[in-house]
């Protein structure tokens, strides 16, 4: 029995020292397989026996091939691809923006500001000289231009992002599914965890798929017996028990832009958008450059209104025959004040003047504005249309959009002066500027047509310019809107801010990536390969193998000599 114990033992590590042999070759060959994780051989004493009152060794026996892997310093990995990827994409963002802002390079809002606010000051030298009202003109309609094209490079980078996005939630769902699917197949190869050994190959993919899923959205992965994981993502699952569930979009409108945004499949849920490239990516969109959009209405906004509440009191060397508001009130029997209007009027009055040709005469007539919300009286467009239709040789109406038309009788022109109220700024009349915002800011198309109408004036004739001297200072003006900063002052903060922001992201991109390389580090002194090492394994395999080999070619001489007696 001696013989015989000491021969299957030699045999059986004649077997192990082969499977070792085979592991650490196939370790040597994938060595530059990317994310491939290093197998060992487990070996362990096998029990002994009894025999003559002794207990004698069996040898070794093999308890599986496994993966060199540890799985706590894989859920940090995980994290810190979240972190790394979204504020890279944050920074992405950033970059965006001061690229959009940069390449305005000399032609930036604050110098158009400039280059509209040094044309009126021409004009103001000389007022009566049509070229300098044309150049005001042309001025305005270039700032308007400018802060315009801004945002459509804005909305097209946002546009982008979407397209972007969209990539990277069918890129996550085609990676959700794999994993369902090597989960199965790992089952299947590892017969639900009765073999000891790993499957290798299957477990490695399902480890890169994970790992680059991580980088989408935040994952958080629980392993079973079996050899399946549970995937989830915030409070949701994305694969649990065979059932899988997707990042479904669906689009809201941004900004005035279609976007998409992101459920879960079977719970209907939002995605959670705290970490990861979507998350990122979306910030970027929406939070980022939707952000800076919204800071540019700002903008817009208070250069229309600033604009209009000065222009809108002046007079042009000539007056208006026909003219219709800009904006419209929702309801025209409302107080003007809760009517509806972009930009909201208040208590006081503003004077028409009616100009008769044929005379050479002006009639002024005064329209009082009540907003003081006493009396349950305040005016209404129905009520100023009424005392407009008052005026002798002015028509007033109200059209089916809720805009307010003034039309005169033959021989006659309407002129406005004197709005304390700011009545006719809200209302679009006698206004510059037309729009609301940085996507519909535009120069009345009248004053394009005929600058004549270019209100320099406040009724002093063709070389008045006490208007244009209250609008070359509209810029300097403290603006509500704005937080009680001038226009220039407000473009200097959002870009200073924009740095700034970019700056600090850029350092936060730069930990979290130099995190992931050090824990990438410690993944490949566990999980990589060392050819040095492993060619050190094949030979004490090898020495182990010659070494069992030469046992079984002694006990073999034994038996001969034992049948030779």
């Amino acid at each position: 029995m001696g013989l015989i114990s000491s021969l299957l033992t030699a045999s059986r590590s004649l077997e192990i020292y082969t499977a070792g042999i085979e592991v650490a070759g196939s370790n040597v060959a994938n060595a530059n397989t990317p994310g491939y994780v290093r197998e060992e051989l487990l070996i362990s004493a096998s029990a002994p026996y009894e025999s003559g009152g002794l207990l004698l060794g069996t040898g070794a026996s093999a308890d599986g091939v496994r993966q060199q892997i540890n799985n706590y310093l894989e859920t940090q990995i995980h994290q810190a691809n979240a972190d790394t990827t979204s504020a890279a994409a944050r920074q992405d963002g950033y970059n965006d923006l001061q690229l959009i802002l940069s390449e305005l390079s000399g032609q930036d809002l604050s110098t158009k500001l400039n280059e509209f606010t040094a044309s009126v000051n021409e004009l103001i030298n000389q007022p009566e000289l049509l070229a300098n009202r044309q150049g005001v003109v042309q001025e305005g309609v270039s700032l308007a231009s400018a802060i315009t094209g801004t945002r459509e490079k804005v909305d097209r980078v946002r546009n982008g992002l979407t397209s972007e996005i969209g990539s990277l939630a069918d890129e996550a769902n085609t990676l959700i599914e794999r994993v369902s699917f090597l989960n199965q197949r790992i089952i299947q190869t590892e017969s639900a965890g009765l073999l000891r050994s790993q499957a290798g190959a299957l477990r490695s993919d399902r480890l890169g798929a994970l790992n680059r899923l991580s980088e989408i959205v935040p994952i958080r992965i629980v392993e079973e017996s079996n050899g399946k994981v549970n995937v989830y993502s915030g409070s949701d699952y994305l694969i649990i028990e065979g059932t899988t569930q997707t990042l479904e979009p669906y689009t809201v409108t941004d900004r005035g832009i279609p976007v998409n945004k992101f459920r879960f499949s079977n719970t209907k849920t939002d995605v959670p958008l705290s970490k990861g490239e979507l998350s990122g990516k979306i910030e970027a969109r929406d939070n980022i450059l939707g952000g800076f959009a919204d800071q540019l209405d700002q903008y817009a906004g208070a250069v229309i209104q600033q604009v209009n509440l000065i222009h809108a009191s002046g007079e042009g060397l000539r007056g208006y025959t026909d003219i219709t508001s800009s904006y419209a009130v929702e309801d025209s029997s409302a107080a003007l004040n809760v009517a509806g209007l972009n930009f909201t009027p208040g208590h006081g009055s503003f004077e028409v003047k009616i100009y008769n040709s044929a005379t050479d005469t002006t009639q002024s007539t005064q329209i009082n504005i009540d907003l003081d919300g006493i009396g349950g009286n305040d005016t209404s467009l129905d009520d100023l249309q009424a005392s407009l239709d008052a005026v002798t040789n002015l028509n007033a109406s109200i059209d089916t959009f809720g805009k307010l038309r003034l039309t005169t009788d033959s021989g006659f022109e309407i002129k406005f002066s004197n709005d304390s109220s700011g009545t006719l700024a809200a209302l679009g009349i006698n206004t510059f500027f037309t729009g609301t915002d940085s996507n519909s800011i535009q120069v009345r198309q009248s004053l394009i047509d005929d600058p004549k109408l270019l209100a320099a004036g406040q009724g002093g004739g063709a070389g008045d310019n006490r208007n244009a001297i209250e609008l070359a200072t509209f810029m300097e003006n403290e603006v509500d809107s704005l937080g009680g900063q001038s226009l220039d002052q407000f473009y200097s903060l959002v870009t200073g801010q924009i740095a700034e922001s970019s700056s600090a992201e850029q350092a936060l991109a730069d930990g979290f990536a130099s995190f992931r390389d050090a824990l990438f580090g410690q993944r490949q002194q566990i999980s990589g390969v060392s050819i040095d090492e492993e060619a050190i394994r094949i030979m004490q395999f090898q020495q182990g193998y010659t070494a069992a080999a030469r046992v079984i070619s002694i006990i073999d001489e034994l038996f001969t000599t034992l049948l030779n007696i």
